[in-house]
């Protein structure tokens, strides 16, 4: 069963052409992780901390601005203002978000967000999105239909299932079911496995 990161599934269904294969190539041949060089890794998880312990926000600020990687220094305090205005006024309270793979021809994708977090009452599974890109209507369609059929049953009754674009400051859940997804994304995991055989 070949494994793949949800990110690295999105990343080659929006893809299309030979760089489709390029992006397979450098998948299968890419370094195992090291948590070294996973840039967002410190404040994603100080994120979590902050929700499941209850912190005050200053701590939560104190652990973007107090980065001493000069990178992390220039691209965290802006995310962490993008954070703090999803935030809002809104009231949250943590529980542990549900994780579980979607399998398809082969390919198992990791389907594991970050937050499990009643928002004013109402329960929400979380990705969270660090990327200066906005995030297109496309892969928000593929990730928050992966997460509806991988986590729907193990998530709480009724949860929303969404993504908060971090430096953005915003959260975006689904209001319509997009039709064909399930169909495209049982396409493309077939031809992820093709290539990578091939490659």
């Amino acid at each position: 069963m070949l494994e793949i990161s949800l990110t690295d599934f999105v990343d080659f269904v929006i893809s299309s052409g030979t760089p489709r294969v390029t992006k397979v190539r450098d998948l299968k041949y890419r370094p195992a992780y090291d948590p070294r060089f996973d840039f967002w890794k410190p404040l994603r998880e100080a994120i979590e901390d902050f929700h499941k312990t209850g912190r005050p926000l200053q701590w939560l600020q104190q652990r973007a601005t107090g980065q001493t990687d000069r990178k992390k220094q220039a691209r965290y305090p802006a995310a962490f203002e993008g954070y703090e205005r999803f935030l809002g006024h809104r009231s949250m309270a943590w529980f542990k978000p549900p994780a579980a793979p979607w399998s398809q021809s082969g390919v198992s994708v990791k389907v594991n967000p970050e937050l499990g977090l009643k928002i004013n009452g109402v329960p929400h599974v979380l990705k969270l999105y660090f990327k200066a890109d906005k995030l297109s209507k496309n892969k928000v369609d593929v990730i928050t239909h992966l997460m509806e059929v991988s986590l729907s049953q193990i998530a709480p009754k009724q949860a929303a299932m969404g993504i908060v674009d971090v430096p953005r400051g915003k959260l975006i859940t689904p209001t319509v079911q997009v039709s064909g997804v399930a169909a495209l994304l049982a396409g493309e995991a077939a031809a992820l496995a093709t290539m990578w055989a091939q490659v």
